[in-house]
């Protein structure tokens, strides 16, 4: 569902093949073109005996997901001295943490509480748009802040010439049309296929690799795609965060003064805990999958699905907590009394 959405597509196709085969759930038409008709089936935590209790947990996350991330972006707004590239970033990230629990978690409540599990045809494709859209710019996102602290490293004095709003404002265009054009092409691909045979999807919401394979058509093209493009979106950035950060160390280690190596190693700390948080859920959801501790495709689906909402819920979190700037003024936000101007006075008066 993020790159969540994008490793499931590497473990769907092994796994949910034969799974699909064997639901008793079938839906035959004369014809792929009647797909745009019928529309699909979303089936998963059946075997789940308290699916109720997480989806009102997968709600509690969604709820403080927003209060966090909208808290986040309204201090930003009001503070001039946040408005720089930086916090651009940090907003930037907030907004599509926001998106992708949007895009998730909402959608579960009527299918898995009430039992309205049917999904139009241009809704299910356009929900898969945007759950791997989003998931795709929240890695390309922890790329650009990686991007923001090795410029501001390594090159403090002409830090503020370099990145400047407009700069990290066209570059946050420019990765957002990028993954639109990476993302548009196999969602696409993957609609115009015709569905003549099973409409139900085992899984939560309409992820490609579920999806394409009830398709009663060559999918083996889309497979290695879908392949590519997840190997790309998840490694390309990854890639680029590491090496960033193997330059950042050897500037800072060449920094004579300890109490300035510190200053600057504090600095990424916060963005390094955001990259483990996005990315040790991905490494232990491909170690449970390919080593089968998890035999319930259900309970598998469940884990994942939280892994997904738990990084949008603590980003905001963690930024505001390790950035002093930040925690400063989230906390004049929250804690200051709202006190008339003329008892001030009266106060002061007295």
């Amino acid at each position: 569902m993020y790159s969540f959405c994008d490793f499931y597509i590497l473990f769907i196709y092994f796994c949910r093949c034969k799974e699909t085969t064997q639901m008793n759930f079938t839906f035959s038409v004369s014809n792929g073109n009647d797909s745009f008709d019928q529309g699909f089936y979303l089936i998963a935590f059946n075997t789940l005996a308290n699916k109720n209790y997480l989806i009102l947990a997968l709600v509690i996350i969604y709820l403080i997901t927003l209060l966090c991330n909208l808290t986040l972006l309204a201090v930003v707004m009001m503070n001039s001295s946040l408005q720089n590239a930086k916090f651009l970033a940090i907003c930037n990230l907030a907004i599509v943490d926001i998106s992708i629990s949007s895009v998730i978690i909402p959608q579960m409540v009527p299918v898995f509480v009430f039992n309205l599990n049917h999904i139009s045809f241009g809704t299910c494709f356009s929900q898969m748009f945007f759950l791997h859209f989003f998931g795709d710019m929240e890695s390309f996102s922890l790329a650009l802040l990686a991007y923001d602290r090795l410029v501001a490293i390594c090159f403090p004095l002409r830090y503020p010439t370099i990145n400047t709003n407009l700069s990290m404002g066209m570059i946050i265009a420019a990765i957002w049309f990028l993954v639109f054009l990476i993302e548009v092409y196999p969602v696409t691909l993957a609609s115009l296929l015709p569905y003549c045979n099973s409409r139900v999807v085992g899984s939560c919401c309409c992820e490609h690799g579920p999806l394409v394979n009830l398709a009663c058509a060559d999918i083996s093209y889309n497979k290695r795609m879908a392949t590519a493009k997840s190997l790309v979106v998840l490694f390309g950035p990854l890639t680029f965060i590491i090496c960033s950060y193997a330059i950042v160390i050897i500037a800072v280690l060449r920094i004579a003064s300890a109490t300035q190596r510190w200053k600057a190693f504090h600095t990424c700390l916060t963005h390094l805990l955001l990259v483990l948080i996005y990315y040790l859920p991905v490494i232990l959801a491909y170690i449970l999958g390919n080593l089968q501790l998890i035999q319930s495709i259900d309970m598998y689906t469940a884990i994942l699905t939280i892994f997904v909402t738990l990084p949008p819920l603590l980003n905001p979190i963690i930024y505001s907590l390790k950035t002093e700037e930040l925690r400063d003024k989230v906390l004049k936000f929250l804690i200051t009394p709202k006190v008339a101007p003329h008892l001030h006075k009266q106060e002061a008066a007295s």
